[in-house]
């Protein structure tokens, strides 16, 4: 099945990538897909990754945390 490419600035990096490999075109343009591909399949969503800090975090604080008095909170934003 044909597949032509058009953009130059892909068919430079096609050749770029084979050159460096050794392989042809075709071959590069397949290994890198297929990095790509899974790549995204293995991303873990933004809000994945934020949650799992979250909860290590949480994990690591101390029960009921610690009040800051009003001098703890001028002395980190100031006055």
């Amino acid at each position: 099945m044909p597949f032509t490419i058009d953009d130059p600035r892909a068919v430079d990096l096609a050749r770029d990538l084979a050159a460096l490999r050794g392989t042809t075109i075709t071959q590069a343009v397949i290994a890198a897909l297929e990095a790509e591909t899974q790549r995204e399949r293995a991303a873990k969503p933004l809000a994945a990754s934020l949650l799992a800090i979250a909860d290590e975090l949480q994990a690591r604080s101390r029960p009921g945390g610690h009040r800051m008095t009003p001098e703890e909170i001028d002395e980190l934003w100031g006055p």
